[in-house]
């Protein structure tokens, strides 16, 4: 009985073994499968194929570069007036104020003229007087009853009388003062009641909407300044134009003492946002070219070599494969479209473009996004039409 004990026993046991055998084998499977799995994926059987990366891209062209040159400026306005009176007295009334538009002919001042008329009456009345005791002593000088010095001495009174009336007059006329020109009042000195006197300043009128910048270029560059050369105007911080203007007049003698040239620029200011006596940052356009460019965003750098990626077929790329697994892509649909990095030697950058020496061609597509995705090869799809570079 005891020996069939233990045969049970030993049966129970190999059936528990058995089991537990069979568990771990189907679990070593199950673990195992992932990994197969993964293998087959490494090697290409399973992996789907990856979507083109979406990007966009320009079609390259000729845009506007200059070599400029950068001064500071200082505006001052092409007509400019101090305005004055003719004639002295108190301001009876005063028809503008400071930064107030006048036009040409338009009334600005009035000065009281009851004193002055109350004196034209008098010099009228005395020049009367004077030119009956000239004619009567004329009348006597021909009958021999005056001699011709009492004659000649009222004729002269009478000339001096009637040239005084005349002056008068004419001052009583310029108590109204008149803007010469168009433009806009700029200080005013004076109030009303004040007594201003003959020719005295009292205010200025400047014309806004035509300025002069003057410019001062160093020697140097004297023999490549010349009329109708472009000037901008710039924001203090060089970033922002002001305005657009021509090179109107270059002095023909180069300062003794500073080095400097001057030359003056003419600015439209038709909103008169600028000033006269503004200093702004002048940028003297030398030379204006053409040239075939491309965008800051569509450049990379690489251990001091400039590449850009332009969208190709699998024939570009086959002349150009580098590292590029080519038996790979020929499985991808005949019309598919690759990224080809391509390395450019470029200008110095200008208006966020690059102007390009050598490596590309007008008319060629070149990637403007995306570039940190992109490598040499990699399937692409550009979307939209390419863009055209601004300005060409």
């Amino acid at each position: 009985m005891a020996a069939e004990g233990v045969g049970a026993g030993a049966t129970n046991s190999s059936r528990r073994d058995g089991r537990s055998a069979l568990g771990a084998a189907l679990a070593a499977t199950l673990l195992a499968l992932p990994l197969l799995v993964g293998c087959r994926t490494q090697n290409g059987d399973a992996r789907p194929t990856p979507p083109p990366l979406s990007v966009s891209s320009e079609t390259l062209g000729a845009t506007p570069f200059s070599t400029s040159l950068d001064t500071v400026s200082t505006l001052e306005a092409i007509e400019e007036v101090q305005l004055s009176s003719q004639a002295g007295g108190r301001i009876r009334e005063l028809r503008v104020s400071q930064g107030n538009p006048v036009r040409a002919g338009e009334l600005v001042l009035v000065l009281d003229q009851v004193q002055a008329q109350a004196e034209v009456a008098r010099l009228r009345a005395q020049a009367r007087t004077d030119q009956i005791n000239a004619e009567r002593f004329a009348a006597l000088a021909e009958q021999g009853a005056a001699s011709v010095q009492q004659r000649d001495e009222f004729r002269q009174q009478a000339v001096a009388s009637r040239e005084e009336l005349r002056a008068r007059e004419a001052d009583l006329a310029f108590r109204d003062v008149r803007a010469p020109i168009s433009g806009i009042v700029a200080d005013l000195q004076v109030k009303v009641g004040d007594v201003i006197e003959a020719n005295d300043p009292f205010t200025t009128i400047v014309r806004n909407d035509q300025l002069q910048a003057r410019l001062e270029v160093p020697a140097l560059y004297a023999e490549r300044v010349r009329p109708g050369q472009t000037v901008v105007l710039l924001d203090p911080a060089g970033e922002r134009e002001l305005s657009r203007g021509r090179v109107g007049s270059v002095d023909p003698v180069i300062d003794d003492a500073s080095q400097f040239l001057l030359v003056k620029a003419q600015f439209g200011n038709p909103s008169g946002s600028l000033r006269s006596g503004q200093r702004t940052l002048a940028r003297l356009l030398l030379e204006e070219r053409r040239e075939l460019s491309v965008p800051f965003q569509a450049v990379s750098q690489q251990s001091g070599q400039a590449f850009v990626f332009v969208p190709g077929s699998l024939a570009d790329l086959e002349q150009n494969p580098g590292q590029v697994d080519l038996d790979s892509l020929r499985s991808l649909p005949p019309d598919s479209r690759f990224a080809i990095q391509v390395p450019v030697r470029l200008g110095p950058l200008q208006n966020n473009r690059y102007p390009v020496l050598s490596g590309l061609e007008p008319g060629q597509a070149v990637i403007t996004s995306r570039l940190l995705n992109l490598r040499h090869g990699l399937p692409i799809q550009v979307g939209g039409s390419p863009s055209s570079p601004a300005g060409s």
